[in-house]
């Protein structure tokens, strides 16, 4: 398994929308044993496939929930449907979300609390379940990379701002842009 470089907001392949998975092979197999490695060491919740630079419909995930999933698990091709989200404003301490290509930052976003995933695993049998809470929450995040978005992208028009000017201050929105979980220092100080 190979720990890959996390690409930072600005490199194309995160503001497009990835390509169906066409074949389940060992070369599948091999990326997404890469990515669960690159999530690992990255200390991630979940990781999409375009964050490594890979433009396919593939996210891994690890996370505690109690929606009888497994804690850990990948989908490939995923369709999401989900409940109602609150048009009030995200609450600062309870739902805030960052992103390992956003390194290091945080914002608050307001997300559905419920949503039903269908996908393929990745052998290709066929998952269907519902996600409840933060676990929803995941699921949002790593699918909206799916789509060619970031969660800044959802922000408020304030904390959108904020991460605006965070992002020219850092240098990102630009190609090229990377950082190597385990060797660069960690973004999240985990």
């Amino acid at each position: 398994m190979t720990v890959h470089p996390v690409t930072i907001w600005g490199e194309p392949v995160l503001h497009r929308r990835a390509e169906e998975v066409r074949t389940f092979d060992g070369e599948l197999q091999r990326l997404i044993a890469d990515m669960f490695e690159t999530m690992d060491v990255a200390n991630g919740v979940g990781l999409a496939a375009p964050q490594i630079g890979v433009g396919l419909r593939i996210f891994t995930y690890q996370m505690e929930n109690d929606d009888g999933v497994p804690d850990r698990g990948v989908l490939v091709n995923p369709s999401i449907s989900l409940g109602k989200i609150s048009g009030k404003i995200p609450d600062p301490e309870e739902e805030t979300e960052g992103c390992l290509s956003v390194p290091g930052e945080h914002f608050p976003l307001k997300r559905a609390e419920w949503a039903r995933l269908t996908g393929f695993d990745a052998q290709g049998a066929l998952l269907e379940f519902e996600a409840t809470g933060w676990f929803a929450r995941c699921m949002q995040h790593e699918y909206d990379h799916l789509d060619g978005k970031l969660y800044v992208d959802r922000l408020t028009d304030r904390y959108r701002r904020k991460a605006r000017r965070l992002s020219k201050d850092q240098g990102w929105g630009v190609p090229g842009l990377s950082w190597l979980p385990g060797v660069d220092p960690d973004p999240f100080g985990h």
